[in-house]
């Protein structure tokens, strides 16, 4: 339904919500009360001095009315019904919704944004709680802390020989143990939620790099026309907090110029207007290896695309994170990426719809490839680089439907059972779709 041709139903709805009487309304604004009806049935347009008339009366802009619900509300709730697998029919009528109940769609719209925020919230902990060196650090020094606490006063209680020599130095040690149980637990809570406490919110040098990328992407484009030093935007960034996550950071912008000196930005949203984002296509068109093409195309800011990058050792490299599909900041991945498939025949170009454990069933098109890196030694084995590019599967029609593969983020937080893949136990249940 056009924009325009809801606003009799938002002069319903906003009329309902003030409870004026349809006779009343009309007689506010010097109309009948039948024309009002087809008016608010979408059965007459309106405009000019009429609309203002009826806005003035209902203390509401003239814009409410003619132009209904923000954009950002709109396809806030056109992402929520395409999680939810409505038909596309359904997904249509959201700003019909929007308009003749914008009380509901707000409340709407905030859901689903809350339900995915605490989803991402949902996979980072579960990642850290499992993986993350620092934070069981500061949990083993809460749980010895309280058990040094629980043993002290064990001996006081049970033992009623204790000189009180003996019983004050007991004292003073369980005063020391609170002390340091109350900095630990602050600490902790700081780890885990960056905005209350003290502790650092990285936790690896990964995750500070992570931040850093998606805190500077503008400045990223700069660097790449030679517009930002981009040793100046490293050494002045925040998020990068120790000298490994500057050296990482240092690296991948090293890379990212060598990268663009070949195929820029600009030229590279050209070819992909007519080419589209087909990556054995792209790279013969610019003239450099596949791997090169995904990590341009995971430039690109419009695409939405995600990328992985491994060395031969499964090591995590350089991730770039697409929603929907969960990258694990600590320990292994799923073995069952293309990522790693690739690691055994470098030149195969491999491409592979997978679907997440998520919420929604989330679908992806990954395309991955390997290729040696480092200098060539003899009588040495090449160092093998494998490069994932991560793009939401394309829907409508035309597009073949392809059974996806069942992949996962990592064991220790992917709910499936019986995955012949699976390395160790999972934390979560079956069933269980929160990150």
């Amino acid at each position: 339904m056009a924009r325009d041709a809801l606003t009799g139903t938002r002069i319903r709805e906003r009329r309902a919500m003030g409870g004026l009487k349809q006779s009343d309304l009309a007689r506010q604004i010097g109309i009948s009360a039948s024309y009002l009806n087809l008016i608010e049935h979408n059965r007459r347009r309106i405009g000019g001095k009429l609309l203002l008339d009826i806005a003035a009366v209902l203390d509401v802009e003239p814009t409410v009315l003619s132009e209904g619900a923000e954009a950002a509300l709109i396809a806030s709730l056109q992402e929520a019904a395409q999680r939810a697998r409505l038909p596309e029919e359904e997904s249509a009528r959201a700003e019909e919704f929007a308009g003749r109940f914008p009380g509901w769609a707000e409340a709407l719209a905030a859901a689903h944004r809350k339900i995915a925020d605490l989803q991402r919230t949902v996979e980072t902990l579960s990642d850290r709680l499992a993986h993350d060196p620092e934070l069981a650090a500061s949990v083993h020094e809460v749980l010895s802390t309280a058990a040094s606490i629980r043993s002290t006063a064990s001996i006081l209680a049970e033992d009623k020989t204790i000189t009180q020599e003996w019983r004050d130095r007991f004292h003073a040690n369980i005063d020391a143990d609170s002390r340091r149980l109350a900095h630990s637990s602050k600490a902790l809570v700081g780890f885990l939620d960056a905005e209350t406490g003290e502790a650092a919110p990285s936790g690896s040098p990964q995750e500070e790099v992570a931040a850093f990328l998606g805190a500077h992407a503008q400045a990223l484009e700069a660097v790449e026309d030679g517009a930002e030093d981009r040793e100046r935007i490293v050494s002045a960034a925040p998020e990068l907090a120790s000298a490994q996550s500057r050296h990482l950071a240092r690296t991948i912008l090293d890379r990212m110029v060598q990268d663009s000196a070949q195929v820029g930005l600009a030229d590279l949203k050209a070819a992909l207007s007519s080419l589209g984002p087909d990556v054995i296509a792209l790279a013969a068109h610019f003239a450099v290896s596949v791997p090169h093409i995904m990590r341009r195309l995971a430039a690109v800011p419009d695409l939405d695309a995600g990328l992985v990058v491994a060395d031969r050792a499964g090591s995590l490299l350089f991730r770039k994170d697409t929603e929907g599909f969960a990258i694990p900041r600590h320990g292994a991945a799923c073995p069952l990426w293309p990522l790693f498939q690739v690691m055994g025949q470098p030149g195969q170009i491999m491409r592979a719809r997978v679907q997440m454990p998520t919420r929604d069933a989330a679908v992806f098109d990954c395309y991955a490839a390997a290729e040696p890196v480092g200098p060539v030694l003899l009588n040495a084995p090449p160092l093998l680089e494998a490069t994932m590019l991560i793009l939401p599967a394309p829907e409508g029609p035309g597009v073949p439907d392809l059974p996806p593969e069942q992949v996962g983020p990592a064991c220790h937080i992917c709910p499936r059972s019986g995955c012949p893949g699976r390395r160790e136990p999972s934390i979560l249940s079956e069933g269980f779709s929160g990150f």
